[in-house]
């Protein structure tokens, strides 16, 4: 399989949406979208919304940097919440994670992405980053998680928390590794792709 690293190289300036309004109930699922208020399918835009607490479909961080999903999320999407808690300290490591088991004493960027999507069921095994752009799910923007990947990088964002392993955007680094991250990164250059159904 063939290695790369992932988001290391030249970093990616990113434009931080907040959202500002109060949302209603019937707006919240909209927002629970990793991409803003598209519809599952649609096409990625440049940057998708931060995490707002408190609102239907959007999961919020605890001091300790794990992921609290919403309560609303559905069964796969708390689960792969509760598998980024489980790694959400490993430091970066070229290449983790691609074995038949997904485990490593840490993890690169596909590797971490990998890891989330097995433990939800949307993965049988791990994918690089090129892959999980071209042959993973279906191509758009999910409702409550997208992968975001190209040849060089992959990160997902799941019930709105942005899943991976680089801090772009971030005035507190976690350092590196697999992280949960309030800040969003922009889409450009990378293809959104979603599992059906999610």
């Amino acid at each position: 399989m063939r290695r790369h690293r992932c988001g290391w190289g030249r970093p990616i300036a990113l434009p931080v949406l907040v959202a500002a309004a109060v949302l209603s109930a019937g707006s919240a699922s909209a927002i629970a979208q990793t991409g803003g208020t598209l519809a599952p399918g649609a096409p990625a835009s440049p940057a998708a919304p931060s995490g707002v607490a408190g609102v239907a479909g959007i999961a919020t961080m605890a001091p300790d940097g794990t992921a609290i999903p919403p309560a609303n999320a559905p069964r796969r999407i708390r689960k792969a919440i509760r598998a980024g808690n489980r790694i959400h300290t490993r430091p970066y490591v070229w290449g983790g994670g691609h074995n038949r088991k997904f485990k490593g004493k840490g993890y690169d960027c596909s590797g971490a992405v990998s890891y989330v999507l097995h433990a939800a069921g949307m993965l049988k095994s791990p994918l690089s980053s090129g892959p999980l752009a071209h042959k993973w799910g279906m191509r758009g923007v999910g409702q409550w998680i997208t992968v975001y990947a190209n040849k060089r990088h992959a990160f997902a964002v799941i019930a709105g928390l942005r899943w991976d392993t680089s801090s772009v955007g971030e005035s507190l680094s976690q350092g590196s590794g697999p992280r949960w991250r309030a800040t969003q990164r922009s889409a450009a250059g990378y293809r959104a792709r979603f599992f059906p159904g999610y």
